[in-house]
């Protein structure tokens, strides 16, 4: 598979034919009710119902009144901590707004749906079905874009920013995002945060801004603090 996770939105009727994936395929099902054989097995995906399809097993499906599935084909071996063997697998709780919203996002087309979905669908499923299994590392790390998380910051310095801020921007909690920044950046989060505001006001005072009108469009108290700010910077 060209792309190891894939979201995609599939409606389903009469079965194509047998067929198998060298990758799992996970349904989540938003409408209707699916039914499958798997390897044998029959399992119906309903609304609200999930099932994970492992590497390998020949499966067909039939939906006589037909059904819409957000469906996550994937490599990630994660997801064997999810298979299952029973005939009806309920989506653990957090799993199924979850996938309502990205099926949602996908239709609107918007574009974090297909980069962070896959890691947040993994992540809820184990958080409510095998809570003390660790996280995969694709859970865990994914990655942070940190040039397009600056240039949001860059927007926001009209109000007091937190480590949540932050970490809701990307998709992590609080504390995963102060892990990942010392991780990837090497300082604390708002050691970050303040390094990103004071090359803002040095970046504006190149251009010849007045210290006040830099001081206002950055953030910072009164323009004695930005002075103070840009002395201590000069001195380190």
């Amino acid at each position: 598979m060209d792309t190891p996770d894939q979201l995609s939105l599939r409606r389903y009727g009469t079965a194509p034919g047998s067929h198998s994936h060298d990758h799992f395929q996970i349904l989540f099902g938003l409408s209707g009710a699916l039914e499958l054989e798997v390897e044998g097995r029959g399992v119906r995906v309903a609304t609200g119902g999930g099932y994970v399809i492992s590497p390998g097993d020949r499966h067909d499906f039939e939906s006589a009144g037909g059904s819409l599935c957000l469906v996550l084909d994937s490599a990630h071996p994660g997801w064997a901590l999810c298979s299952s063997p029973l005939r009806t697998t309920t989506l653990p709780a957090d799993t199924r707004p979850l996938a309502h919203y990205l099926a949602s996002a996908l239709q609107q087309g918007l574009p974090l749906a297909q980069t962070h979905g896959p890691a947040l669908l993994l992540e809820a499923w184990l958080a409510d079905s095998a809570p003390h299994a660790p996280l995969p590392r694709y859970a865990r790390q994914r990655a942070i874009d940190w040039t397009a998380l600056q240039q949001w910051a860059a927007q926001q310095w009209h109000r007091e920013l937190t480590v949540a801020d932050l970490g809701a921007q990307v998709h992590l909690s609080p504390s995963q995002f102060a892990a990942r920044c010392r991780e990837d950046q090497g300082l604390s989060a708002m050691a970050w945060l303040r390094s990103q505001r004071l090359a803002q006001a040095r970046l504006l005072r190149g251009t010849g801004m007045a210290v006040a009108e830099v001081a206002r469009r950055t953030g910072y108290r009164s323009p004695s603090a930005l002075t103070a700010a840009l002395r201590r910077a000069e001195h380190r």
